[in-house]
């Protein structure tokens, strides 16, 4: 789930593979973020990259991962939003369900922080919080249902 490791494996991946080259991973992310009711400090991420795709094809590939992976989360509607980011300057948030939860991240490149690896391949790619794809799916108001937890049981609280 770190960027140098898939910088280092996409790299290798395009000198065997046709391109573009597809992958995804899906694992335990830690963010430093507030906890509360739709944050986590740590989350299960779905992460898609696509590297060596055609620059003006990113944006609609982009567009269709997204599409496919809320679909089949049972999300009927999302739409996409740019937003401002202190690590790539801009990125795309996808956003669903009541008070639009943000689902996932996305980024495009060639970026300039590609350089120190040597990545000159146009590429999209998306990070989907899991725990977040179910709460909107299901409706909850909560990740504490949802995702890994101390205090819940198959989504019920041990509190009771």
């Amino acid at each position: 789930m770190l960027a140098p490791h898939l910088y280092y494996v996409l790299k290798d991946l395009l000198r065997l593979w046709e391109k573009p080259v597809r992958i995804f991973e899906v694992g335990s992310c830690f963010r430093k973020e507030s906890s509360g009711a739709r944050h986590s400090t740590e989350f299960t991420m779905l992460n898609l990259v696509e590297m060596g795709l055609e620059l003006e094809s990113r944006e609609s590939r982009l567009n269709e991962l997204a599409a496919l992976i809320v679909e089949a989360a049972g999300i009927d509607e999302h739409e996409l939003q740019t937003e401002e980011s202190t690590i790539y300057g801009q990125t795309i948030d996808i956003v669903a369900g009541e008070g639009r939860v943000e689902l996932g991240s996305a980024a495009m490149g060639p970026h300039p922080l590609d350089q120190p690896w040597r990545i000159a391949e146009p590429w999209v790619g998306i990070g989907f919080g899991l725990e977040r794809l179910l709460m909107v799916a299901e409706g909850s108001e909560s990740l504490g249902r949802v995702g890994r937890s101390l205090a819940y049981l198959n989504g019920v609280p041990l509190n009771i």
